[in-house]
């Protein structure tokens, strides 16, 4: 309930996150039958990258702003416009992943958007606005991991973000996506991760996957070398059910990404399916 993303918003692993998400959704669009989108822990869907909360980290600056100073060229800023027409809609602010998800959403797709804490709930309605599309729900995201699957569509994309601030939300994460794959096996599931200690990370990825039952494609950035106690520096996204493309797409932007960002890390992206 503390964490506030204002922080940390369009750090490198916002960058690296909504990169990724927007080739998913962009890929779900390919087909002509609705999809929904779900963001289990939306926040305030917009953040002002002039504001107390951005400007006491600059976070920012070693992501969009370094991104947007360095654009990669070819086949890799042409993976990369959705995202970045998403980023240019929004500017001077960064749009979070419901915002992002309205701007590549199509008319009839659906989103729904999960929020728990009070004022970041506020924020995110005022963000998301009158959009019939959208629903907004002050809805813990483990709940609505059970309550929202599966979704009237059969197709769903589902976004799991949560901060990380408790040593047992990898085990939740686990668990939630157990019960989940019971309910709605044919979603696409986005689980995001810090990466602070390899050895942890690569134990509790183990489990997740253990609990998916399936093969998952996972996929990492890093700028420098993690240190456990230090900031955050390596980032990942496990992802159930990849569209097809997305492996190959992600093999030629997230090392394009990596250069742009100023990373100090000789091959540092990790793509691969676990499983």
């Amino acid at each position: 309930m503390n964490y506030r993303h204002g922080y940390h918003a369009g750090n490198f692993a916002d960058v690296f996150k909504h990169a990724v998400l927007a080739r998913v959704l962009t890929l779900m669009a390919a087909k002509e039958a609705p999809y929904r989108a779900i963001d289990t822990h939306a926040g305030a869907g917009r953040y002002a990258l002039d504001s107390q909360q951005a400007l006491a980290t600059g976070e920012f600056n070693d992501g969009i702003r370094r991104l947007l100073e360095n654009l990669p060229r070819g086949e890799a800023f042409e993976l990369l416009k959705p995202y970045l027409g998403a980023v240019e809609k929004y500017a001077p602010a960064y749009p979070g992943s419901p915002l992002l998800m309205q701007a590549l959403a199509r008319p009839r797709d659906a989103l729904v958007f999960c929020e728990l804490h009070p004022e970041e709930y506020a924020r995110l309605e005022k963000a998301v606005g009158r959009d019939r599309r959208a629903k907004c729900m002050a809805l813990d995201s483990w709940t609505a991991l059970k309550s929202l699957l599966p979704p009237k569509e059969r197709r769903g994309v589902i976004l799991i973000d949560p901060p990380y601030e408790d040593p047992a939300e990898f085990r939740r994460a686990a668990d939630g996506i157990e019960e989940a794959m019971r309910r709605f096996a044919t979603g696409v599931y986005l689980l995001w991760y810090p990466v602070k200690n390899r050895h942890d990370t690569d134990a509790a990825i183990r489990r997740i996957q253990r609990a998916a039952q399936k093969p998952c494609l996972r996929l990492e950035l890093e700028v420098a070398k993690p240190v456990a106690d230090g900031p955050l520096t390596a980032t990942g996204l496990l992802v159930l059910n990849p569209p097809w493309k997305l492996k190959e797409e992600c093999a030629v932007m997230l090392p394009a990404l990596q250069h742009a960002l100023g990373a100090t890390q000789r091959g540092a992206v990790r793509i691969g399916e676990t499983g």
